[in-house]
């Protein structure tokens, strides 16, 4: 008996009242579809850009949400769609969120949906990056989505065989990565497959990084600033500093393959449309029981509501000690430190 209707391009259609009525025949084929039949948007409801200047248009957004005598709002995506879905929900309007990212860096879930399509796409890519490495004797370096949580790199660095896997939770030094590299040289084996995060840095970059951001005070609560309190910066250019200064450390021409949103698109795996309907129907279950302000977590084979307030404003990275950390290490690859 629910009926749903569908806003446009993220919260920027939600201002902007810009409605679609989601009914069997506009969901009928959406499920071997990639992306999103609403499209998108970067925009945050508390400062959204609005003739040239950043508004807090939360009160717009509620406004719409009574005014289309909505039940419920449900929000998919990443950390900054659940820091701004309590934001609302501390308005007053009835929220209920769903984790998905390529990133895999939601907390307090088991994954997001989205991550094992874009980890199949980035290990497929590096599958096919071994034959050039192979033939040309190269340091093949392939920088893989991730700013501040390495899952996807890891994930696909694991499965597709790379020989240094580059996290931005393990800082790395370039002498350890090239001595790894002049290692698998020395034992016949003359080419490496480097998998790099975006977001991964050295040690020295992370140093410099922590201190400026312990010296810019305390978080709130007065904790002590951490690595993850650290800036996001643009790391265009960092990969392709690293490969240069590998191909001097090691003698080994390199090639750097950024594969960029290349890892965003196509069609989704099966255990993402898995995971999208598990997640999708228990939402529908939440709303049935008036049940909001939570994020519906993925929790082994079922799964739980959330409080918001558990979730926003934090990050899921790769702990140190993760099983896949130690099973990389287990099977010889370097992870630069």
């Amino acid at each position: 008996g629910m009926q749903i209707i569908g806003f446009r391009d993220g919260f920027r259609g939600l201002m902007e009242n810009r409605v679609m009525r989601l009914d069997s025949g506009e969901l009928s084929d959406i499920l071997t579809r990639g992306g999103t039949i609403l499209g998108t948007s970067r925009d945050k409801p508390h400062r959204m850009p609005v003739g040239g200047k950043l508004l807090d248009m939360t009160d717009v957004i509620a406004g719409n949400y009574h005014d289309n005598h909505l039940d419920a709002l449900v929000c998919l995506g990443g950390g900054g769609t659940q820091k701004n879905a309590l934001r609302l929900k501390e308005k007053g309007l009835n929220i209920i969120t769903l984790p998905k990212t390529i990133d895999n860096d939601v907390a307090m879930t088991d994954a997001t949906f989205g991550f094992d399509t874009a980890l199949g796409i980035a290990t497929d890519a590096i599958d096919r990056l071994h034959s050039t490495a192979h033939s040309h004797h190269r340091i093949i370096v392939v920088e893989i989505m991730g700013h501040r949580a390495g899952w996807l790199a890891l994930g696909a660095g694991i499965a597709g065989g790379a020989d240094v896997i580059l996290i931005p939770e393990i800082p790395y030094a370039v002498e350890s990565v090239a001595e790894a590299i002049r290692e698998r040289s020395r034992r016949g084996k003359p080419f490496s497959i480097v998998a790099v995060a975006e977001g991964a840095i050295s040690q020295q970059e992370h140093a410099a990084l922590l201190a400026a951001a312990k010296t810019g005070g305390k978080k709130k609560g007065g904790k002590k600033a951490d690595a993850e309190d650290l800036p996001e910066t643009q790391y265009a250019d960092r990969t392709i500093k690293l490969a240069k200064q590998l191909e001097q450390l090691t003698g080994l021409e390199s090639r750097v393959t950024i594969l960029g949103h290349l890892q965003r698109g196509g069609i989704p795996s099966a255990a993402d449309r898995l995971l999208a309907t598990r997640l999708g129907t228990a939402c529908a279950d939440l709303i049935n029981q008036g049940h909001y302000g939570v994020m519906v977590a993925a929790r082994g084979e079922g799964t739980k509501a959330v409080k918001l307030e558990d979730v926003a404003g934090k990050i899921k990275i790769v702990p140190a000690d993760h099983p896949w950390v130690l099973s990389a290490r287990h099977v010889g690859t370097s992870m630069g430190d």
